[in-house]
């Protein structure tokens, strides 16, 4: 469901989901161009394996999770329960007072970016009777939250912009010369926007942030599953999803 409000500028969908009395199981969080939001609703989201392998297990009523490269592993017990919104990574310090660049290969309670007003929401969404109404408590508190002239530079903007539309594969010297940077100055992690890694060290002078490619609405869960191999060294991103078309504000995904 898409957002509305202040939220919609910086928020591309957010997805309800529940499961209950399936079979306990590993899955695996796969990459997306959107930092993750999530509130449970009623037993927290494990994260057996993080991103970063210094990042301890833990368990969270509230998550924000910073873009990646590569893939977590989630366990349940056969249930779980919330809802995610998928965030631009050109609004995150409008919603959550930091650039993207700073939540890269991490995961974070919400707490830590939103204060008490991520338990205060997390409260009012298990309280909620229905999912639109759980939508519209999402929509108006996170909205109350929201500074819209909190935003990154122009050239930011537009250099992601520019590297979604290429699905990652747009050269750092192209990408520099449109945004009207010297070819070196993208070699450094934009920690005043977006940023996931990318290495722009490489021959092929791509920028190696990788992006899945757009592809037919998936079912609203919090993961794209897929069983865990035994020999997995767990890491994790976030799950892709499809582009959408229409204006976009300037802090739009």
């Amino acid at each position: 469901m898409r957002a509305t409000g202040p939220l919609g500028a910086v928020v591309d969908e957010h997805h309800g989901y529940r499961q209950r009395g399936v079979a306990p199981a590993r899955h695996l969080g796969l990459p997306s161009p959107f930092l993750t939001v999530i509130f449970t609703l009623d037993e927290p989201l494990r994260i057996a394996r993080q991103v970063d392998p210094a990042q301890p297990p833990g368990a969270y009523e509230t998550l924000v999770g910073g873009l990646h490269t590569s893939p977590a592993v989630i366990e349940h017990d056969g249930s779980q329960s919330g809802i995610q919104l998928q965030l631009s990574p050109l609004g995150a310090r409008a919603l959550l007072g930091v650039p993207a660049g700073v939540l890269v290969g991490i995961d974070v309670c919400g707490s830590e970016l939103l204060g008490a007003r991520a338990s205060e929401v997390r409260e009012q969404l298990c309280e909620a009777a229905s999912w639109p109404t759980r939508f519209q408590v999402l929509d108006r508190e996170l909205g109350r939250h929201f500074a819209g002239d909190r935003r990154p530079p122009a050239e930011v903007c537009q250099a992601w912009r520019m590297l979604r539309r290429s699905s990652g594969t747009a050269s750092i010297a192209r990408v520099a010369r449109e945004v009207g940077w010297s070819d070196r100055r993208p070699s450094h992690p934009i920690r005043s926007g977006p940023s996931a890694a990318p290495a722009p060290h490489r021959r092929d002078g791509r920028s190696g942030l990788w992006l899945r490619r757009p592809g037919p609405p998936r079912p609203r869960v919090r993961y794209v599953y897929r069983p865990e191999p035994h020999s997995l060294a767990g890491r994790r991103s976030r799950k892709s999803s499809s582009q959408r078309g229409g204006e976009q504000s300037d802090l739009a995904p």
